[in-house]
This record gives structure tokens, sequence and C-alpha cells, in this order.
């Protein structure tokens, strides 16, 4: 096992170090190195490579091990966080502690060894695919264009046949996607097939999405009302970023809308960092909106293989061999 591949040592490594294990690594898997880049957020930092590959942009994550799962908080709720969780009690009735109510959600505490890997940075959808609007499959539809001209004529931007079409304005046009609905095992399959990559197992997506940290969230034990969120946003915000979409420690775009739920490798549908908006939709404030977004959270299995288009998304990850190679020194580019 090279151990410059996992958080502690790969953390001391001086800068030429570090830029030469970039290189081999990317190198024996056939990607694109695009340079070093500094991460930092939450207290936590990692200087690492970002690659190119398929189209899409990866950063190296160095592995670790790592205490998962919570119990109980780490700091303590701010005055604000408990608050709103007394509000919530009130209404509901509950009668427990917010470190009960909020255990039931959470997974059970371990330690859990994380391999090196390469990870998608963002976000993707899965199974739209992207149309010229004068594709016959979209023509041979004339009710889908006569509800998109009335949309527009209302000023509508963009218009959403549930798991089928999708129209968005572009200027003076229009871009559309169809969708292709798939399963859980056709896209784990074509994931591997087109990129040679999977998807994150639930103790790998809480590493990154956490780092390690035994707060219920990266920045704490509350909910931090400073930051710009989704479907909380004030309309002196706008214009303002996403504070949870901006870049993590590890360089990554994840667990920043409750609505998005993050496919990850189970043995039927499993996903993370969201519920589908349930929390919201159901009326509660940001802390517990976002709850599923904590990389605590415990990660929800469903009983069918069906992925939603609209709120099922996923990031590949290449798991980095740990063993059988060496590092390239500057006598072997000789």
């Amino acid at each position: 096992m090279n151990e410059d591949l996992f958080r502690p040592q790969f953390d001391r490594l001086e800068p030429p170090e570090r830029l030469r294990l970039m290189q081999t690594l990317a190198d024996r898997h056939n990607m694109t190195f695009r340079g070093l880049r500094e991460f930092s957020r939450w207290g936590q930092s990692c200087t690492t490579g970002l690659f190119e590959k398929g189209g899409r942009e990866f950063v190296f994550v160095p592995g670790d091990t790592v205490v998962l799962g919570w119990e109980r908080f780490a700091v303590g709720m701010d005055q604000e966080s408990r608050e709103e969780l007394e509000d919530v009690f009130l209404e509901w009735g509950i009668d427990c502690t917010p470190e009960e109510f909020i255990g039931e959600d959470m997974a059970p505490v371990r330690q859990a060894t994380i391999g090196p890997m390469f990870v998608g940075r963002k976000l993707e959808e899965i199974g739209w695919e992207s149309v010229p609007m004068d594709d016959p499959r979209i023509t041979a539809h004339p009710e889908w264009l006569e509800g998109l001209k009335r949309w527009a004529e209302k000023g509508g931007q963009s218009l959403e046949v549930s798991q089928t079409v999708r129209f968005e304005r572009d200027g003076d046009g229009w871009r559309a996607w169809l969708c292709h609905r798939m399963t859980y095992p056709e896209f784990q399959l074509s994931l591997l097939w087109e990129l040679a990559a999977t998807l994150p197992t639930p103790d790998e997506w809480a590493y990154l999405c956490g780092g390690g940290c035994r707060t219920l969230f990266p920045w704490g034990d509350g909910m931090d009302y400073e930051m710009r969120l989704h479907h909380f946003e004030d309309s002196e915000d706008r214009g303002r970023p996403y504070d949870m979409e901006e870049p993590n420690f590890f360089g990554l775009s994840i667990a920043y809308d409750p609505y998005r739920r993050e496919l990850v490798d189970g043995g039927t549908l499993t996903t993370c960092g969201g519920d589908g908006g349930r929390n919201i939709c159901g009326g509660l404030g940001p802390l517990l909106g976002y709850l599923p977004c904590s990389p605590h959270c415990r990660p929800e299995v469903r009983d069918d293989d069906e992925i939603s288009s609209d709120f099922d998304f996923f990031r590949p990850v290449i798991r980095v061999k740990t063993s059988g190679w060496r590092m390239v020194s500057p006598k072997d580019k000789k």
C-alpha cells in the first residue's frame, strides 16, 4: 500500500512530491492532469490534483481512517437552531430531547477506512439527452410544442413534462432534453461501461461530504442561518452564490440541496444527501429541511430500482489502486 495516497501522509508531502504523485496517478488511470489546487472550507483543507476524463472534472481525494455516524452533539446546538427545533416540537407535540429526535435519522457510529479515489466534482443528471428542437422525437408531439408556445407567451423560462421532456429558454430560442428512464442496475452497468467508474459506497459518500467531522454538519452542530440556501433564499440574496453548493474542503459540490438525492452503491437503489424535499415540503425549517444533507444521515434504501430523473443524481468515482506501482521520479522521465 502506498501511504502517500492517504490523508495524513498526503498532507505532509512537499509540493514537488505531490505534483509528481498526481502526474503518476494521471498516467496510470488514463486521465488528464490539470494541476494542483488548494481547497479550504469549514476548518478542513486539502491541496490536491484536478483531472479531466470523458469531459468531466475529477478531483483526487486521499484516503483516511475516520469515524462516521452520529449519536450526540460534539459542540452543541446554537440558540437559533435550538429555538427552531423547539418550535417544531411544540407544533407537533414531540416530547423527547434534540439528540433523541435527530438520532432517529442518523447512521450508527462506526470506524471506516476509506481508500483514495478520483471523484466527480459535481452532481450530474441521469437519463436526460440534449436534442435539437427539430428532433423528430420532439416534432412528433405537437402538443408539447403547443404547450411550450403558450408558456412562452406568459414569459415562462422552462417547461417540463415530468420524466419525459424538458425545455429551457436559450436567448431568443429554446433548448430541449428527452428523458430516458433507467433502473438502478442498468445505470450502474452503463457507468462502469462508459467511464470505468462506479458509485461511492455510503461510507465513502459520508467521508466525501464530511471529511470525518464529528459535528452534525461539516460546519457545526446546527444550521448556519447566514448561508444562502436553496429553497430558503431571501429576495436580497438574489445573485449571491448558494453557500453549500460551493466547493468543500475536497473541492466537491456535494449535499447542497435536499431535493437532490445522490445515488450510492447498495444492494438496491440507495441514496444519500437528500430526501427529495420531503422535509421542506412538509413545512419544516432550514435545520430539519437540510438534515438529510448531513454526512451522518442514514442512507435511504428504496424498495424499487426505478431511478427518478427529477430527484436522483450521481457523481462518478474511480478508485485508485494502492499497491503494485511506484511514483514516477524525475530520473524516470529521462
